[in-house]
């Protein structure tokens, strides 16, 4: 929503507006001289002082009616114009009652306008519905802010029937009036119907512009589509529209949401030939593309020529550290942005706290959470709360884990309870995992993630008669395992992996190759984690059956086709199991490869026989 939102700067209007001598309505007796000098004064005055407290403007108004000045619609809307953009409604409102108690209440078109933008984008629809109704005189900048208004609230039917009305005003819509809606329709997941607003647009005689085809793609990306962002961008090139800096960053999400590296890639050699890379946002959305890509230097090297780096920045570059495991490297850049004068937020204790958790930096951890209320007055969230449990949890200190969520100010939800029982499962812990499991399955009972790690548990302990139970269980409750995939890309083609989907072409050379390593594998002594299998089934069949994870499918099938010495790189959806992840170990120490796997959890970075997680995932 950013282009729609967008202002004007608050001390260039006011100052516009303030030294013309025509904006001002003289008294009979003032002078010429003595007003001018007045204005200027306050021209520069309210350009630094709307930031601030209210009572500036107040006393800027009451010194231009002291002094024979009375305000026009100029000057109030030159106000109002600031207010909006520093989003006071509290001043906002004072400014209104102002124009009511001086008789200013006609509503003139530019003043009315105003009032309109004002509540729109404080959220105060009614408000803004009120003013314009009262308007005698609407011009199309009324009309459009209202009809975004709705957009942004997801009211279409008011928005579409304010837009029908339009024409029984003789006022033609334009390019910000059906960008308004293309974003509202986007915003709120409906890309259909702001796909068709698109060709609407084109109906009308317009032509959709760069604002219109980035709103589309912003909303799709918001909504996590993305590859349905990345559909409509070439959409959008087929048209002869040409991407701007908003554009590229928007795709960059999208990139780093599939890890899609090469994609990723691409749109950054579009932004150093298009001179993007100087964009704050655009550097910002190359570091997490990067980061969740697995190609972490890339994402560093960016940040580092970031010349104003911006706290957002600073946090991507602290998560791409946590997500990695580098949880040391992630506070020694924390104390960095502290050293350049940048004070941190509720974000960036959650990249810091989950880089602890990777890492399994429990002093370092409890130091930075006890630091938010102490040094920083940032009240932590739910997220704070299970990124500690989770900390705790993983470093084996599964009763102080269970203190903690006991004396919690917040009520545990499904993270913190999610965070105990994956620490439950890595210490193989049966009795605090039932009763983590107890509260998840009453909060989200249709997450099939919880009954798999417990029945993990279970199968780990032979309590086959509780894996069949919670098996039951999930057919009573309608709870279907999702599909499971894994994926990588060799030059521009993606090769899919799925458990349930249709075996990949080359599937008998990939298990014939697979046979090797895993003989190869055993003389170094790996052995098959036969847990991660909750059938009740002899032994040979479960060997069998993990053979056929998607992620060693994936990883073998990138040791035959990638050239030696090149990086692996593997995304599965689900949390990869313990055989995958001792077999990718010995793949990388066999293969001398570094092997980069995005799971539904975190980053493994498997390099000589080792993984950054330290096995604590």
């Amino acid at each position: 929503m950013g282009e729609l939102w967008r202002l004007w700067n608050c001390s260039e209007v006011c100052s516009f507006h303030l030294l013309k001598p025509t904006v001002l309505q003289l008294s009979k007796h003032s002078k010429h001289v003595a007003n001018l000098e007045l204005s200027k004064k306050e021209s520069k005055f309210m350009g630094h002082s709307l930031h601030g407290s209210y009572e500036a403007v107040q006393a800027i108004l009451q010194k231009m009616q002291d002094a024979g000045f009375k305000p026009n619609s100029s000057s109030i809307t030159s106000v109002l114009q600031a207010v909006t953009e520093s989003c006071f409604l509290k001043h906002g409102k004072e400014i209104h009652s102002f124009v009511l108690r001086n008789g200013l209440d006609d509503y003139d078109v530019y003043v009315g306008t105003s009032l309109v933008d004002m509540y729109v984008k404080n959220n105060c629809l009614s408000s803004a519905q009120n003013v314009f109704i009262n308007m005698k005189n609407k011009n199309i900048f009324a009309w459009n802010s209202l009809i975004s208004g709705y957009s942004f609230k997801g009211l279409f039917e008011d928005a579409e029937r304010l837009l029908d009305s339009i024409g029984e005003e003789g006022i033609k819509p334009n390019l910000v009036t059906w960008n308004g809606l293309v974003s509202g329709y986007a915003m709120w997941g409906r890309h259909k119907e702001a796909l068709s607003t698109i060709h609407r647009i084109k109906s009308s005689g317009l032509t959709p512009n760069v604002v219109s085809w980035t709103a589309l793609i912003s909303g799709c990306s918001q909504n996590e589509n993305y590859t349905d962002s990345l559909k409509f961008f070439i959409q959008m090139q087929e048209e002869g529209i040409r991407a701007n800096s908003a554009t590229v960053s928007i795709l960059l999400k999208a990139c780093a949401g599939l890890s899609l590296l090469h994609k990723g890639e691409e749109i950054h050699c579009l932004c150093i030939r298009k001179g993007f890379v100087e964009d704050i946002f655009v550097a910002t959305g190359l570091i997490n593309m990067y980061s969740k890509s697995g190609k972490f230097k890339s994402a560093h090297q960016v940040f580092r020529k970031i010349k104003n780096k911006t706290l957002a920045s600073w946090n991507c570059m602290i998560m791409a550290f946590a997500i990695y495991g580098f949880g040391k490297e992630a506070i020694s850049l924390f104390d960095e942005m502290r050293g350049a004068g940048v004070q941190p937020d509720a974000i960036t204790f959650t990249a810091l706290l989950s880089g602890c958790k990777n890492s399994g930096l429990v002093d370092e951890g409890w130091k930075l959470f006890d630091s938010m209320s102490t040094d920083y007055n940032i009240a932590p969230t739910v997220e704070h709360f299970s990124c500690m449990v989770d900390l705790l949890g993983r470093a084996s200190y599964l009763d102080e884990a269970w203190d903690f969520i006991q004396t919690m100010p917040l009520k545990p939800d499904a993270t913190i309870w999610g965070a105990f029982l994956a620490s439950c499962r890595i210490h193989k812990n049966l009795a605090f995992a039932e009763i983590a499991a107890k509260n998840l399955f009453e909060l989200e009972p249709h997450n099939p993630a919880n009954y798999v790690l417990m029945m993990n548990l279970y199968s780990m302990s032979n309590r086959w008669d509780d894996v069949e139970r919670l098996k039951a269980l999930m057919k009573n409750t309608g709870v279907k395992n999702g599909p499971v995939w894994s994926w990588i890309q060799i030059d521009q083609a993606i090769h899919m992996f799925s458990a349930e989907g249709k075996p990949h072409t080359d599937a008998g050379k990939i298990y014939f190759e697979l046979y090797h390593l895993v003989h190869e594998m055993k003389k170094l002594g790996y052995e098959p984690d036969i847990s991660c299998v909750h059938q009740n089934i002899d032994e040979v069949e479960k060997k069998k059956l993990l053979l056929s994870h998607t992620e060693k499918l994936a990883i073998t099938f990138g040791l035959m086709n990638m050239k030696s010495g090149e990086p692996i790189r593997v995304i599965k959806n689900t949390r990869v199991c313990s055989d995958c992840h001792t077999a990718a170990k010995y793949m990388s120490l066999i293969r001398k490869c570094e092997i980069f796997m995005k799971d539904g959890i975190r980053f493994h970075h498997f390099r000589e026989g080792e993984c950054t997680c330290n096995d604590c995932w």
